[in-house]
Parts: structure tokens; sequence; C-alpha cells
């Protein structure tokens, strides 16, 4: 029998806490060797250090998974439509309402993709564990300028898409799952109602991150792999709701799609042809997850 059914709410959470913490505390002392080689400024070395960390961090996935059905047992659905291939590479974008998205993402695609990276603050970096761990499998930190900054100096705008294209090199030497959250931070009512979105359910999405990951190892991905996550209504933090196992009717879509192939290459920033049709196509997108989300939202809705 799984905790949450004969614990409280708030144990179970704390527990769930616990136990992933010290999960993630046993990897981190196994990975520590390599990434004391990834800090070798020797490429060959610094690449299978690197790989040595992605494979310690994917068993790390697996004993979360463990973890999750041990202490929430049957939380949420997922459901997949189309297919993965094995070994092949994929681009995810995901709707981004909480800190849990992240976990979720990586043990809703634990066994079918290869393990994801995506974009980070620049300040992650300092984060204890964490930081050097996704330093050390070439996660994308970036820093992200304000619009005032960039008015200031334009250049400061090329940065991150610079960013982007060196981390991408990175990717193409094996397969990877990279990671996008398009709306560049948490949904909140808060920031949907200042920032004037015209979705329901979404901020409005940013497009040249993805314009540059693809216009760099489009070739390489097998598909898109559009990820929709809906929680049930919470009344209180939702990622603190589902750590305590409060979220048995959540539901998680995948949809694994081709990409337009006219979309993997092209100058975003200078040629308004191409960006016309790319913001195109992302905001299709956009507003059909935005549908999307509004249905598995009233459907947790009625069973909360």
């Amino acid at each position: 029998m799984s905790a949450y059914r004969t614990t409280p709410p708030w144990l179970t959470g704390v527990l769930t806490v616990a136990l992933m913490s010290a999960c993630i505390t046993f990897w981190f002392v196994l990975m520590l060797p390599f990434i004391g080689l990834r800090c070798i400024p020797v490429h060959k070395l610094q690449r299978w250090a690197s790989d040595r960390c992605v494979a310690i961090a994917t068993l790390w996935v697996g004993s979360n998974h463990r973890i999750y059905d041990a202490m929430h047992g049957q939380q949420g659905q997922v459901r997949i439509e189309g297919q993965f291939k094995p070994g092949s590479s994929y681009l995810v974008v995901c709707n981004h309402s909480a800190w849990s998205d992240i976990v979720l993402l990586f043990d809703a695609l634990y066994g079918h993709a290869p393990f994801g990276r995506f974009f980070l603050k620049k300040g992650l970096i300092w984060v204890p564990i964490v930081g050097v761990v996704c330093w050390a499998m070439d996660f994308p930190f970036m820093k992200r300028h304000s619009r005032q900054a960039i008015a200031k100096n334009p250049a400061l705008a090329s940065q991150d898409l610079e960013t982007t294209r060196k981390a991408c090199e990175k990717y193409k030497a094996s397969p990877v799952t990279v990671i996008n959250f398009l709306e560049g931070t948490r949904f909140t009512p808060a920031k949907h109602a200042r920032s004037k979105s015209p979705y329901t359910h979404l901020l409005a999405p940013k497009y040249g991150g993805l314009s540059a990951t693809l216009d760099a190892m489009g070739e390489q991905f097998a598909g898109l792999v559009n990820v929709t996550i809906a929680y049930q209504p919470a009344g209180r933090n939702i990622t603190w709701s589902w750590l305590c196992g409060q979220q048995p009717d959540m539901a998680i879509h995948i949809e694994v799609t081709d990409i337009p192939r006219d979309m993997l290459k092209g100058d975003f920033r200078n040629d308004p042809e191409f960006k016309t049709r790319f913001k195109t196509w992302v905001n299709t997108l956009w507003a059909n997850k935005d549908r999307r989300l509004a249905d598995m939202k009233s459907k947790t809705s009625t069973t909360a």
C-alpha cells in the first residue's frame, strides 16, 4: 500500500522531500569524481565525464520514480500520442505553472526519450548540488536581460541566442532531449494579467531561443514532443500539493509530432519573412495547447 493512503498529506510531503533529498545526495556523491574530471580542460575527457554524469542522472530519475510510486501511488494520468524512436533526439515544448513541472517532465519522459536538458537562469548555477550538476551535464545557463537594458545595449539581445547555439553544438555528439518552457517563466494569474497574454491558460510564448535551437540542431531532432501539464485545483501551492500526494487527477498529455522542415533553418532576427512564419507556427501550437489545457483543466476540476 502506498504511503499517501496511510499518512496525513503533510507528512507524505515531508517524507517525499526527505527521500528526494537523500536520493539526489546519494547520486551526487557518485557523480563527484566525474564532475572533477569535467573540470580538466581536455575536450574528449570533458565529453566523457559529462556523459558519465548524464548516465548517473538517468539513474537518479529512475530512483525518483520509485519514490513517487511508493509515496503517492497512482498520482496523475500520462497519455502519449505518437511514437518515440529509441536512441533519437527530441525537442520538448511544455507549459510551465509550478516547480514540480521539471521533475514531472523527467519522470514522464523516463524510458521514452534521452535525459533532458533545459535552459536555466544563470543565477541557478550557485544552487547547492543542482547548479554544479547541471553545469557538468552542459545545461545552458542564460543571463536574461531586461527590455530597458537591451534598449540601451542591443548587443545583449544576441547573448542568450549565442549561448543556445553553443550548447546545442555540444549536444550533436549524442542523443539528447532539449526542453523548452516557451513562456520563459511560471504561469501565475498576476503575470497573465500583467503581460496581457492572448491565451486563457498560458503566457505568450517566446520565440528566439526555440528558433536558435532549431537552427543549431533541428536536423538532429526526430520530432517535437509537445507536453501539456494540467494540475487539479489545489487551493495552495501546486508543488506542495503534488508532494503531499494530493494531485491524483492531474493529467499530462504528450504528443510526438514532426517538426515542419521549413522551421528547421532560418534567421529569426534578420529575416522578416521567416520570423513571421515562425511566429505563426508557434502561435498556432500555443493556441492549440491553450484549448487542450482548458479541456484538461475542466476534467481535473470535475474530479477534484
